[in-house]
């Protein structure tokens, strides 16, 4: 092989393309990887980690509130939003560098430019009108996706912001109205409200979180109203006018007209796969609603050709890109593979209270036509839970009742996005609800929590 021969080229490097990139290095194949902006890709750079540590701080200063719940006293409590957004920024950074060094040590050759697809192996990169070509027996398309902008709501940067304004503000809003309720409208939503902006939330359907089981995503809307935030589903924007730095917007909810002012508005209205550009007419490769059409190994059609992640359509998750590109990269090194289910695919929301969830919604599986037994077992009853102050939450399990099998977990409540991953391993291993029944879980925690959720859908719940 010369210089830019490769055995697989990735296009992006976020966390479906680094992965694959570094996996295939790891056995043996001659890897690239093209990157046009930030190693880490949008979630490592512009999404998940960045935000996260923005709602972290908007967590402390929420508890820092309810100090004398606790015996403890803080006074004179208040934020510098932009020593917020320093420590955002700074983490992201940090972690840009670090996959730039796994990349390095796994020593995959990184080129920084735009990537376009010439044919079924050759992809043109160019940087500053300076272009090269690389040759590669396989490609791999993670080049993740974008916010999505609605007709008329464009973002400026000023009034009207996306999540990268969002996570970058020049200014506090002072009143805000976020549209859209999935996870990044509730994330930014959730944040900017406890630090103190009068927010708004609008969502066009009838409930928010729309993805979620609807008990859970009801549950969670109670808690938005106790915290001040306003909610306003079947809601849509019919106009917006941008007049003396303010937003006039006029807004239809449930068949009337209102029109309210508003200081900045978040669009968080879902996104649109990165397809421009990258050259998919010159070997025909199809697409949908923007996103690459794939069969369940990723492959588009071609041989030697595979789309990951953001790209590659739902579920829009990091994790999902990870595991996809681990999955491509051995494909291609000849082993065996598991397949992506995208039902054993972990949501996670990282509003106050959190949100997670794996497989089936009590809806979709009535709506199959199972016969279902459900479990729950709200926070209150929980000891550790009642210790932390975080006694508002709920876990609720859906089984099927021939076969035990555990078709769904839903939980709302203080770190529940790091305790559904043991009902994920359980749907992994094709637990029942024996063996969960049977399962000793450690005192206190909140992990209990998912015990008495299995049990109360048998009947022997005890703490309830």
């Amino acid at each position: 092989m010369s210089r830019n021969d490769f055995d697989v080229v990735v296009i992006g490097a976020g966390p479906g393309g680094y992965v694959a990139a570094i996996r295939s290095a790891q056995l043996g194949l001659k890897t690239a990887i093209v990157e046009k902006e930030h190693m880490g890709g949008i979630c490592l750079n512009w999404g998940c980690i960045p935000t996260k540590a923005m709602l972290r701080s908007a967590e402390i200063f929420h508890l820092m509130h309810r100090a004398n719940e606790f015996g403890l006293r803080a006074e004179k409590i208040s934020f510098d939003l932009q020593a917020v957004i320093k420590r955002s920024r700074g983490i992201s950074k940090q972690l840009n560098q670090g996959v730039t060094h796994l990349l390095k040590k796994n020593k995959v050759k990184s080129f920084i430019g735009e990537a376009t697809i010439l044919d079924k192996s050759k992809v043109r990169v160019l940087k500053d009108d300076k272009s090269e070509e690389i040759l590669a027996e396989n490609i791999v398309i993670a080049s993740g996706a974008r916010a999505r902008e609605l007709p008329g709501l464009e973002a400026d940067g000023k009034i009207v912001w996306t999540y990268k304004h969002a996570l970058t503000p020049k200014r506090m809003p002072k009143k805000l109205l976020v549209v859209g309720s999935g996870a990044i409208g509730i994330e930014f939503a959730s944040f900017y409200n406890t630090l103190g902006a009068d927010t708004t939330v609008i969502e066009l359907v009838d409930r928010i979180l729309p993805a979620e089981d609807a008990e859970i995503a009801g549950f969670a809307h109670k808690q938005f109203l106790k915290q001040g935030m306003k909610i306003l589903t079947q809601t849509s924007v019919e106009n917006i006018e941008l007049k003396n730095n303010m937003a006039n917007i006029k807004m239809k909810h449930a068949g009337k007209v209102q029109t309210e002012q508003f200081d900045t508005v978040i669009s968080a209205v879902g996104i649109v796969g990165n397809v421009e550009g990258l050259g998919l007419e010159n070997i025909s490769i199809k697409t949908e609603k923007s996103h690459i059409k794939t069969d369940i190994n990723c492959n588009v059609g071609i041989e030697g050709i595979y789309a990951i992640g953001d790209v590659a359509g739902a579920p829009w998750l990091a994790h999902k890109a990870s595991h996809e590109g681990v999955m491509v990269a051995e494909l291609i090194a000849g082993k065996e593979v598991h397949t992506v289910d995208p039902s054993s695919i972990a949501g996670c929301t990282y509003c106050n209270p959190q949100i997670a969830s794996v497989g089936l919604t009590e809806e979709e599986a009535l709506k199959k036509g199972l016969v279902i037994k459900i479990g729950r077992f709200p926070f209150i009853g929980n000891g550790k839970a009642i210790a932390l102050g975080e006694q508002e939450g709920l876990i609720k399990t859906i089984f099927d009742v021939e076969t035990g099998e555990l078709l769904g977990a839903h939980m709302v409540g203080a770190e529940v996005t790091e305790l559904i991953q043991g009902y994920v391993l359980g749907q992994k291993l094709e637990t029942t609800e024996e063996d969960l029944i049977s399962t000793v879980f450690p005192h206190p925690t909140l992990s209990e929590m998912m015990h008495e959720s299995v049990l109360d859908a048998y009947d022997r719940a005890i703490h309830i």
